[in-house]
């Protein structure tokens, strides 16, 4: 009985040093695949999709919509309450004559509803393409959940960087390390969870 139970907790034991080593290597894989840079910055599409819940993601579409890049942004996320006047009024830079090009979502309170809200949005005007704002270390996630909600539109990835996220030495910074801990985690269920 005894010897059923070591045999036992030997498996469970081994078991779950598989599964920390597994989980500690995709970790270093997905830290080391983070855009580091924007790749495709000229082509242009229907849409620039910017995910709130980062101070530097909405100047940048802003940006690429005042560039010509895309034909609208749409802001995913957005509180209730909050208008184009409001995000106009807290990005100075921009021109208010984007307002007539820059349409928001109020329903979408995580990632997996960015996509959903942004579905539909594509689909009520057959869009075909969008580049898709988010921060460099979100990207992988979004990208995977985007595609899968929407396996026939064209996207494009435009990471932006935040300062307060140190990818380059995550290991020094405690709360990079905790956020990209917590990302990788969050990825690996979006891999396989939820449908589209």
């Amino acid at each position: 009985m005894r010897k059923n139970r070591k045999g036992r907790t030997r498996r469970f034991a081994a078991f779950l040093g598989f599964l920390v080593l597994a989980w500690t290597g995709g970790f270093v894989w997905f830290v080391a695949n983070i855009p580091g840079e924007a790749g495709d910055t000229t082509t242009h599409t229907d849409a620039i999709v910017v995910l709130t819940g980062g101070s530097e993601r909405l100047p940048v579409g802003l940006a690429l919509l005042e560039e010509g890049l895309g034909d609208r942004l749409f802001v995913s996320g957005v509180y209730s309450g909050v208008d184009v006047a409001t995000i106009l009024d807290l990005n100075t830079q921009a021109p208010t004559t984007l307002a007539c090009c820059i349409d928001l979502g109020h329903d979408a309170d995580h990632t997996i509803g960015n996509a959903r809200e942004t579905a539909i949005w594509m689909a009520a005007d057959n869009r075909a393409s969008l580049r898709l704002v988010t921060a460099n270390y979100h990207m992988p996630r979004s990208l995977n959940l985007f595609r899968r909600i929407m396996p026939d539109i064209e996207i494009i990835p435009h990471p932006v960087f935040p300062d307060t996220v140190r990818v380059d030495a995550w290991w020094r910074h405690p709360r990079t390390l905790v956020l990209l801990a917590d990302e990788y985690t969050k990825y690996l269920v979006s891999l396989v969870w939820p449908p589209a």
